[in-house]
């Protein structure tokens, strides 16, 4: 294969399936790429950008430029092309969500714990929601801060609520709050911190990537479909972990090592995310399409008096 030909935007795996979606993932979201150093990272993006220019140094070989491609991914935005915080990017959600998952899953017995535990989990989600957003659509510092503080708020009024709820209820019961917590501030942090592609609209495109116009259900679409991707992501280790912990702690040799069982529940978050941040990234594309006759009436007619019929999806990007 003649290098200077080589297309490296084209995907590697068909991302129209899950198992190709799933494949790239693992491959972007490996935590391994959180410990390069940026120069290395911006190395990867020189040699990503001279390929696209036509400009392959020579000697590269195909491997490299797919290492190349996998660094751009993992730690460059789609959308801006600039390099996202360390703490926010795909590749750095299995030993930052490992810890602090094992951590809210050891502590749930008393409010005061609760309370830090799912106030760390927000400040690390209000991050990670505003590195992967559809940085064509603007958000200013206040929104940022109303949508932390709303979220923060709802996870610390969900778990404090059922947390004295449940004093009365099964221990397992109360080991299951902290998901409940979770999956309630993510239906309010993600469109909070991205309610500007709400209230204006998404940025679509026809598949060649003309752009068509700005829609508000394309919007609610894509960030639907993370929301439900991030709560996915959570579900096994909170709701699965918490019935092995339930059963092992009944063992007299886990009795004796109380205090490794923080560590302990840390390593297992740790096995289940591994698994399933590539998979819940998968469960949805991320250049998200919609059919034209389902855009708002104004934008469907504007594309029709363009394009006709020949334009019968748009394409945008849901974001993670």
């Amino acid at each position: 294969m003649a290098l200077r030909t080589f297309d490296i935007d084209a995907q590697r795996w068909d991302q129209s399936t899950f198992m190709g979606r799933l494949k790239h993932f693992f491959n972007i979201t490996d935590c391994r790429t959180a410990l390069l150093p940026d120069s290395k990272l911006d190395e990867a993006k020189a040699l990503v950008e001279s390929c696209r220019a036509g400009s392959v140094p020579p000697g590269t070989t195909v491997e490299q430029l797919y290492y190349a491609k996998k660094l751009y991914d993992s730690a460059f935005h789609p959308d801006t092309g600039d390099r996202m915080n360390l703490i926010g990017r795909m590749s750095f959600q299995v030993p930052g969500g490992m810890a602090i998952t094992g951590f809210m899953l050891q502590f749930y017995r008393t409010v005061p714990a609760v309370v830090f535990w799912q106030w760390v989990n927000q400040s690390f989600n209000a991050l990670v929601n505003y590195t992967n957003r559809n940085a064509a659509s603007p958000i200013t510092s206040k929104q940022i801060g109303v949508a932390y503080i709303t979220a923060t708020s709802t996870a610390l009024a969900t778990a404090v609520g059922l947390n004295l709820y449940t004093k009365k209820a099964p221990p397992l019961v109360a080991r299951w709050v902290p998901f409940a917590a979770v999956a309630a501030a993510n239906c309010v942090n993600i469109p909070m911190m991205r309610q500007q592609e709400i209230l204006n609209g998404i940025a679509v495109t026809d598949e060649n990537g003309n752009k068509l116009g700005h829609s508000k259900r394309a919007a609610v679409k894509g960030i639907t479909q993370v929301v439900v991707s991030r709560i996915t992501m959570a579900a096994p280790g909170m709701i699965i972990l918490p019935i092995i912990m339930e059963r092992m702690e009944k063992y007299k040799f886990m009795q004796r090592i109380t205090f490794l069982h923080g560590p302990i529940q840390v390593m297992m978050v740790g096995v289940f995310l591994v698994f399933m941040v590539p998979a819940a990234c998968s469960l949805f594309p991320q250049r998200c399409s919609m059919a034209v006759s389902n855009l708002e009436p104004e934008l469907r007619d504007s594309i029709v008096s363009q394009y006709g019929d020949s334009v019968k999806q748009v394409y945008f990007n849901k974001g993670l």
